[in-house]
């Protein structure tokens, strides 16, 4: 045991505990000492339960704050830092690369070949390579038309377990009780309720290799849906990456998005419809510089409002989807363009309304601009999120969240929901693609 591999992993309640269970649980040459935290409220402070660490870690193991990673290093005599979250800048890695070096351990990035599982049923991963660009309505669109081909689809979705880990090691969704039941957060519901919506059954949690039996199980296909920009956990038989031209550059200046966008076999350029042309021109160029094999598709993500005549000359509050806005560092989402499209009279500043862990959040993320973030990873952030809208003076509260806020919180205001599918232009289409490369439902994968 002395000479057990001294390691911290760094991470924010997913990658980080996947990489953990497929690489140092069961390994006596390593010791994972600690786990630290970012990104995510109110993570930081727990253990990761002994029942999931296994019978190398009778006590659990740690989970701190990040700030304290240097300390932790220099307590524990560390010898390794593992880097296991995503959607940050590669200049941002570098930094907490630099920061394990000045403390004298190693930095790694895990990649695909240590911590992807094989599945015995086919693949179809959705990836990203920046949150906000377009993942979920692309997932979605993916699962109806696999459906429409007759395969028997079951979601897995990137994991999110933010609340008793020993409670969501293997979570199975089919209803809207489902969420109720284990307590999702607004974030998971976000992710969850329009494919229950759609009739699909989602799997989720913090064990994948008992996720990906139990799924095996339920369907013939496993579809991906991914979180963040991270690369899949499964290998991919097919590997769909959605890029933003909102964001041009970014599908190259960001991890592990730029990794995604390189390892894809299908590359879709999103939101051709409200990004400028000379943004897509970029985006397209890039894309075929990093990844010339790709299929190249474009698409348009439109909006659809309940009752447009609604927002005409009111004053709305917009509240957009919450990682959209914090670590995707978008200023805006879908909320206000459908309040500028159709008529808003004015569209009212939450900030100086906001409470609580919204203000900080405010404080924490600069660039978002005059919309609510939708967060609510914990009752006392659904509450606060609450009394923010609440405390806002406005005609109506225009929600582009895919989670029914209504069903959520007591809202004082009007609410009108917008939604955003995803839809390609010109071809190939993704149904085009989907039958080449995958054929009718029960049919083996063809050769890419």
């Amino acid at each position: 045991m002395a000479d057990r591999v001294r390691v911290i992993i760094m991470g924010a309640a997913g990658r980080d505990f996947h990489n953990f269970n497929v690489f140092f649980r069961n390994d006596p040459a390593y010791e994972v000492v600690a786990f630290t935290a970012a990104q995510i409220p109110n993570i930081e402070g727990r253990r990761y339960p002994p029942e999931l660490a296994g019978p190398l870690y009778p006590e659990g193991i740690p989970i701190y704050p990040e700030e304290a990673l240097p300390e932790l290093i220099r307590r524990h005599r560390v010898d390794r830092v593992v880097f296991a979250y995503s959607d940050v800048s590669h200049e941002y890695v570098m930094h907490r690369a630099s920061i394990a070096h000045a403390a004298g351990a190693d930095f790694w990035l895990m990649g695909p070949k240590a911590t992807q599982l094989k599945a015995a049923k086919p693949v179809v991963s959705i990836g990203a390579v920046r949150t906000g660009s377009g993942k979920s309505p692309t997932t979605r669109r993916v699962a109806r038309l696999l459906r429409d081909l007759g395969w028997r689809v079951v979601i897995v979705r990137h994991p999110m377990p933010y609340g008793d880990l020993r409670r969501q090691v293997v979570q199975r969704f089919a209803s809207f009780e489902d969420l109720d039941r284990y307590e999702c957060t607004i974030e998971e519901r976000e992710e969850y309720e329009p494919h229950l919506a759609n009739g699909f059954v989602v799997y989720a949690g913090v064990d994948y290799e008992q996720i990906l039996q139990a799924a095996e199980a339920e369907g013939d296909l496993i579809l991906w849906d991914g979180g963040n920009n991270d690369f899949p956990f499964f290998v991919p038989d097919l590997h769909i990456v959605v890029v933003d031209p909102h964001r041009p550059g970014h599908e190259v200046r960001y991890h592990p998005g730029e990794a995604n966008l390189r390892m894809a076999d299908v590359v879709v350029i999103n939101k051709i419809d409200t990004a400028h042309p000379d943004a897509v021109a970029q985006v397209r160029e890039n894309v075929l510089q990093a990844n010339p094999r790709a299929v190249l598709i474009e698409a348009a993500m439109p909006i659809f409002v309940e009752d447009p005549g609604a927002i005409r000359g009111r004053r709305v509050l917009v509240v957009e989807d919450g990682p959209t806005l914090t670590h995707g560092e978008m200023a805006y989402g879908a909320g206000w363009v459908a309040a500028r499209r159709f008529g808003a009279a004015e569209v009212l500043d939450p900030r100086p309304y906001a409470v609580g862990s919204i203000q900080e959040a405010y404080r924490r993320y600069p660039q978002t601009g005059p919309v609510l973030p939708a967060m609510g990873y914990g009752p006392e952030q659904i509450r606060e999120l609450e009394e923010t809208i609440n405390r806002v003076p406005c005609d109506l509260v225009l929600a582009a969240t895919p989670v029914d806020l209504g069903r959520l919180l007591r809202v004082r205001h009007p609410v009108v929901r917008v939604r955003y599918e995803i839809q390609e232009i010109g071809r190939p289409t993704l149904a085009e693609v989907l039958a080449e490369r995958l054929g009718r439902g029960g049919s083996q994968v063809s050769s890419s």
